[in-house]
């Protein structure tokens, strides 16, 4: 069978509002807990699929990977989330598709160069191409179709939404919350090309390296990871990123037959 047809697909997210409405859509879903975690499987718009909750930072990410798929059998990887803006184009409520992902906190120096995890020797992990550029179909399709529909008014006027816009590139992540400038400002001098951060998706995507196991990851920007970035967070997560996800999920799921080839 080809490697990119997805016999089972897992979705990760670190937070419950982030996965809202998904669970409630799923046809069949039957629950599982294990390792403190509720593992929810079911199918989604004609795939067989489990959510799941990782919570937030890369242990816990790392840990929930590995379960989904030992104990779980997925096939495939998708982690949905929010982060914080790493480039001055990249806005509130734009939505970030992972080219590569890289632990800014890792540091093996001198035995191993800075950011490189060891004995790996990758500093950046490769989201995989098919997968991403489904999910980058999806979530066009969301900002062309959806957007105006999924997100109400007040939220568009209070969080200053304009039309989004689908970026693709690298995320950083990291067991930090980003909340300084010049923190930023440092992190894009490491590492060029910078979009998002966050704090689970180069986790995931070493376990998936480790494993062999094709993933994406899709991020909504929520703030600008600035002194700004706690205010209205998860009022942001609830009435905005969730409702990206749900329907870049569904729009993922429903276009996924016949065209992962």
């Amino acid at each position: 069978m080809n490697q990119h047809k997805i016999k089972r697909l897992g979705i990760i997210s670190a937070l419950h509002e982030e996965q809202q409405g998904l669970i409630q859509a799923m046809d069949g879903a039957a629950t599982v807990m294990h390792g403190m975690r509720d593992y929810t499987a079911g199918r989604l718009w004609g795939i067989d699929a489990v959510c799941v909750l990782s919570r937030i930072g890369k242990v816990a990410a790392s840990m929930t990977a590995t379960m989904l798929v030992e104990k779980f059998g997925v096939t495939h990887i998708l982690f949905t989330g929010v982060a914080g803006s790493g480039d001055a184009g990249v806005q509130v409520g734009d939505i970030v598709i992972a080219e590569s992902l890289v632990q800014h906190d890792m540091d093996a120096s001198p035995l191993f160069p800075r950011y490189e995890v060891p004995l790996t020797g990758l500093s950046r992990f490769q989201s995989d191409a098919a997968l991403s550029r489904q999910l980058g179909w999806a979530a066009d399709s969301f900002v062309d179709v959806d957007f105006l529909t999924a997100i109400g008014g007040q939220e568009r006027r209070d969080f200053r939404l304009g039309q989004p816009k689908v970026h693709r590139g690298l995320i950083a992540s990291g067991d930090q919350f980003i909340s300084s400038r010049a923190h930023i400002d440092s992190l894009n001098v490491s590492h060029p090309g910078l979009l998002a951060v966050e704090m689970e998706g180069a986790a995931v995507a070493q376990v998936c390296f480790e494993l062999g196991i094709p993933f994406a990851v899709i991020r909504t920007i929520s703030d600008n990871a600035n002194e700004d970035a706690a205010i209205d967070f998860l009022r942001f997560v609830k009435s905005v990123a969730a409702r990206y996800a749900f329907h870049i999920v569904r729009r993922f799921c429903q276009q996924v037959p016949g065209k992962l080839t």
